[in-house]
């Protein structure tokens, strides 16, 4: 089974949800012109990133009924989409989240579990942690959604392997920090080494999509990637600018890697959760 994916490394415009959803409609369009079947928005990509008080000016429910989600949903019939956005729960309670969509529904979302709160970051005074990481199906088999901080934690994509994904789908909104190096800056290097160690560890399939553009005197350093269940490089977008990155999947390539390196097969599931016990225990 092949699948053609789209990764979005867009700029979004910082606090504005019609404009975002204008650029997010003209990316579905160029991609259904490519023949993209599932396309992938990165972080906060409907309202951009660094919104401190704005979040909840912004925040929404991923409804129907919404004008910004009806559009989206509406778009989601033909191609499978995920986007971010700032979610308000009944209690109003705000969440870093991402949904997929596909034929007119939401199938899925997930509600980031890591914040930053340290450093440039200041996620945690604004936003309520997500208590969920779990893989869900879609026609093109199971997958699973992490949200930048969440990926540099190795239990939530632990987690979902274990749950059954075969394909991870990382969103990002990363800004560039670190001395450049090999004509990269620090924080990419080390995205793009997590993200092949992942495929290879995980023998599974990596999509990776990180914003663009500036914000607030930062800068989003794009360069998102695909990697395939060998940890091979598929695609990569340019650093720095906007971009429709387009990468075919053969998905039959999960079962050859795992019958040659059966690691899933082999992984002693019983052991960690044993071992963890223990270690909480005497925490």
């Amino acid at each position: 089974m092949k699948l053609k994916v789209g990764l979005a490394q867009i700029t979004p415009k910082l606090g504005d949800l019609e404009a975002n959803l204008a650029l997010h409609l003209q990316t579905i369009e160029e991609a259904a012109d490519q023949g993209v079947e599932l396309l992938v928005f990165p972080e906060l990509s409907l309202t951009g990133y660094r919104l401190r008080d704005l979040a909840f000016s912004v925040a929404i429910q991923p409804t129907p009924k919404h004008p910004i989600f009806a559009r989206l949903l509406d778009a989601s019939r033909d191609m499978d989409i995920v986007v971010g956005f700032v979610e308000a729960d009944q209690r109003q309670k705000f969440h870093i989240a991402a949904a997929y969509l596909s034929g007119g529904e939401v199938r899925h979302i997930h509600r980031k579990v890591y914040l930053p709160t340290y450093g440039m970051f200041d996620e945690g005074r604004y936003f309520a942690w997500g208590d969920a990481v779990r893989a869900f199906d879609t026609r093109f088999g199971r997958v699973g959604i992490l949200i930048c901080e969440d990926f540099w934690h190795i239990s939530p994509p632990y987690l979902l392997w274990l749950d059954g994904a075969d394909i991870l789908i990382l969103t990002s909104a990363s800004p560039g920090r670190g001395l450049a190096t090999q004509q990269k800056i620090g924080s990419a290097i080390w995205v793009e080494r997590i993200n092949q160690a992942y495929a290879s560890m995980f023998t599974n399939f990596v999509i990776h999509t990180n914003r663009t553009g500036f914000e607030d005197g930062v800068t989003f350093w794009g360069g998102s990637t695909v990697f395939d269940p060998e940890g091979n490089l598929l695609a990569q977008g340019p650093y720095y600018e906007e971009a429709l990155v387009i990468a075919r999947l053969d998905l039959n390539q999960i079962r050859r890697t795992r019958t040659r390196l059966p690691l899933l097969r082999d992984e002693r599931v019983e052991l960690t959760m044993r071992e963890l016990t223990r270690v909480l225990q005497n925490r």
